[in-house]
């Protein structure tokens, strides 16, 4: 009697074990994407948060969901991702938001607002207030479904061959500088120039421009800015906490099975812990080099601070204005802004201000 019990489990068993089989294969088909970064391969932080993505990836599915990651210009250009991951050309892409900021000023918000979040703000925005809804609403307008992909922390304010100390210093100064934060600067009379990563070093040493921002000490010091423009400003009003998004083609996601959906959601929620570490970690070491190299730390003033912060309110209001999408994520982020600063003042800003102050005894 044992003896036919076990045969008819054991038969059971197999047979279950015959259709999971088959169903697992299903369910971890095999997928080659290719991912279009915005970065060129120098910058380890930025463009290294793509290969994190595509590693992470591939290991979870033992390799059946294959990404394969391309450098700033090796399949388009860092201007043309949004469109290429539109169309099809690439399913994916890793790039800041606001470089499509020509197409739709609303696709500024998704990496930073000028006097906006900082990146623990932005975070808490994006996944936990409306942020992530709000800019998916808005990106299916483009067959784009997006997710936060890495954060570079607060940026600094720039490279200057000259010293700028009052808003009048700014008049005629030919800036590279991206998206709403150009338009800013040109209501305090700079001209701002879009120009990649990749380009803008040798715009400096030839003088076609006369400043540039671009991240932080780290990925700076890489670039070289520092030998063509001995000024380094701070604070990055125009990048509190900018967010690098992963785009990917919408109907490309949809197909996807529910498992590898998820499996690239964490892998982009990894890539954003992990960037921000990275900078946070390097920075120091970074800008005691420069310092010890020659570069003049320099902090904006009050004036420039207070008439760009006026200059930023005017061009919201304008823009939200003519543009309803705008208007609808912006009034989202304000709000949520002006809440989490109520908080951070209390605890956050008070241990850091008196952990600045003794630092020098610890």
């Amino acid at each position: 009697m044992k003896r036919r019990q076990f045969l008819q489990a054991a038969t059971v068993g197999a047979a279950s074990t015959a259709v999971a089989a088959p169903a697992i294969a299903q369910s971890m088909p095999e997928v080659k994407w290719r991912l279009q970064s915005g970065f060129p391969k120098s910058l380890d932080t930025i463009y290294g948060a793509a290969e994190v993505i595509a590693k992470f990836v591939n290991e979870a599915t033992d390799g059946k969901f294959q990404i394969q990651p391309f450098a700033a210009g090796e399949i388009v250009g860092t201007p043309q991702v949004a469109d290429a991951v539109g169309n099809g050309t690439v399913e994916m892409g890793h790039t800041c938001s606001y470089y499509y900021f020509g197409k739709d000023p609303t696709f500024a918000i998704g990496t930073a607002l000028p006097f906006g979040l900082n990146a623990r703000q932005m975070n808490a925005w994006l996944y936990h207030g409306e942020g992530n809804n709000l800019l998916n609403e808005f990106y299916a307008k483009h067959n784009i479904y997006a997710m936060p992909a890495g954060n570079t922390g607060a940026q600094m304010g720039g490279w200057f061959r000259k010293e700028i100390k009052t808003v009048e210093d700014l008049k005629g100064l030919k800036m590279r500088i991206a998206g709403l934060a150009g338009q800013i600067m040109a209501k305090l009379g700079a001209v701002p120039q879009q120009i990649p990563g990749g380009d803008i070093y040798p715009a400096l040493e030839r003088g076609t421009i006369d400043a540039a921002e671009w991240v932080g000490p780290y990925d700076d010091e890489k670039l070289g800015f520092a030998k063509v423009a001995p000024y380094y400003y701070y604070p990055g009003f125009w990048e509190g906490g900018p967010a690098i998004h992963l785009f990917i083609n919408q109907a490309k996601f949809k197909e996807l099975p529910k498992n590898y959906q998820a499996i690239l959601t964490a892998a982009a929620g990894y890539a954003n812990v992990d960037m921000l570490a990275k900078y946070d970690a390097r920075n120091p070491a970074a800008l005691r080099r420069l310092l010890g190299a020659g570069t003049q730390l320099r902090p904006y003033s009050q004036e420039i601070l207070e008439a760009a912060f006026k200059a930023a309110n005017e061009v919201y209001d304008e823009t939200s204005a003519k543009n309803p999408d705008f208007k609808k994520v912006y009034e989202s982020v304000r709000g949520f802004r002006n809440e989490e600063y109520l908080w951070f003042q209390v605890a956050e800003y008070a241990y850091d201000t008196f952990m600045i102050r003794a630092r020098a005894r610890g």
